[in-house]
Formats: structure tokens, C-alpha cells, sequence
């Protein structure tokens, strides 16, 4: 136990113990809601690493990861040779740029398959909807009350929060327009629709 403590606090693995403990801090954010994977995504060109695909926080802490292991276990390996403090600083800086390699190998390995679960199209979002017919599902829809039915473009539908001005009566059953979105009351301005108004008809 103490070789081990002492190659994670020696060249080369303290390097990446500290990164590690960062990532750990980072992903426990990430499990309370306090930080979102895809946060890094943008600032950091991966494809040039052939590391993209996935979130920038998933591929960087593969890469810390696999540093450290490799580090740690290189370090605890050289320590059970015997050689002088002088060959295994060298070797220390030559197990540095290995551990580097190696974990950028392996990691760029492993983001390939993980990519499938990472897909360029982004989701569906709210504001793909305005402009987009709904079927209102309450019996009333007014300034405060109303859910309407809409469809998205992939086929699946969803229910939402609607409210209309004076604009003419709304029932249940009835089709609306959706025409803007209110951010603050996440909610669709809704007016009726007259589907021989449509030019798309």
C-alpha cells in the first residue's frame, strides 16, 4: 500500500493524480446537476486528436484516467528493479510520454464504439415547434389554462403548454397554430388555424 501511495505522489503519476482528481470533482458535479457533460464541447478541438465523437469531458477523462493507471503502474514496476535514483528519474520521463501514448491509443480506441451513443443530430428542441400545427387536448385555451398535442418532425409527439390571446375560441379537439414561445413560462402562443388558409395545403 505504501509503494502505491508513494507512485501516485512521484514523477511521473503525480502529474495525472492531480488531472484525476479534477475529473472525479467534475463528474460528481456532473451527478448532482451541477455541470453538464457537453460543457467543454467547442472549446477543445478533439477531431484532431481523433478523439471526437463524444463529449470533450468524456474522451479528456479517459485519457487522464489511462495516464494515471499507466503511470502508476509503470512507477510501481520501476520501483521493484533496484536501479539508482538517477536512472529512474530518466525513466521516469520516458514512462511520461509512454503513458501519454499509450492512453491516447487506447482512449481513441475506445471512443469509437462510444460514439454510437453519442449522436451528431441534436434533439428535438422547443422552438422547432413554432410554426407547426397543434390539436388542442383541453376543453378550454385561454391567457392562463391549455395543453395542445404537437408533432415533431421525427414523428414523435409531445404534449405542451399553450395560451392564446382574444384571438377566437380554442376547444378540445380543435387545431391551433403555434407561433412563438415564451421562455420565461415555457409555455406556445397558440392561434386558431384554418387548414384552407394553409399554402403548404
Amino acid at each position: 500500500m505504501d509503494g502505491f501511495l508513494h507512485a501516485t505522489a512521484t514523477f511521473p503519476a503525480v502529474l495525472f493524480s492531480a488531472s484525476l482528481l479534477v475529473v472525479v470533482g467534475f463528474w460528481l458535479l456532473v451527478l448532482l446537476g451541477a455541470a453538464d457533460p457537453d460543457s467543454f464541447d467547442g472549446d477543445v478541438d478533439t477531431d484532431a486528436l481523433s478523439l471526437g465523437g463524444v463529449p470533450v469531458s468524456v474522451s479528456a477523462s479517459l485519457l487522464i484516467a489511462l495516464s494515471w493507471f499507466f503511470s502508476v503502474t509503470g512507477s510501481l514496476l520501476l520501483a521493484r528493479t533496484g536501479w539508482s535514483d538517477g536512472v529512474l528519474h530518466l525513466l521516469g520521463a520516458v514512462l511520461l510520454f509512454a503513458s501519454l501514448i499509450g492512453s491516447w491509443q487506447l482512449t481513441r480506441a475506445l471512443v469509437r464504439p462510444l460514439a454510437k451513443l453519442f449522436p451528431d443530430e441534436p434533439g428535438p428542441s422547443r422552438q422547432d415547434f413554432v410554426g407547426q400545427t397543434c390539436t388542442i387536448r383541453t376543453g378550454r385555451v385561454d391567457a392562463d389554462f391549455g395543453q395542445a398535442e404537437v408533432a415533431a418532425r421525427d414523428g414523435s409527439t409531445a404534449v405542451v403548454q399553450v395560451r392564446q390571446n382574444d384571438q377566437g375560441p380554442l376547444a378540445l379537439g380543435s387545431t391551433g397554430l403555434l407561433y412563438a414561445y415564451d421562455d420565461v413560462g415555457e409555455f406556445f402562443w397558440v392561434a386558431p388555424f384554418d387548414a384552407a388558409l394553409d399554402p403548404r395545403g
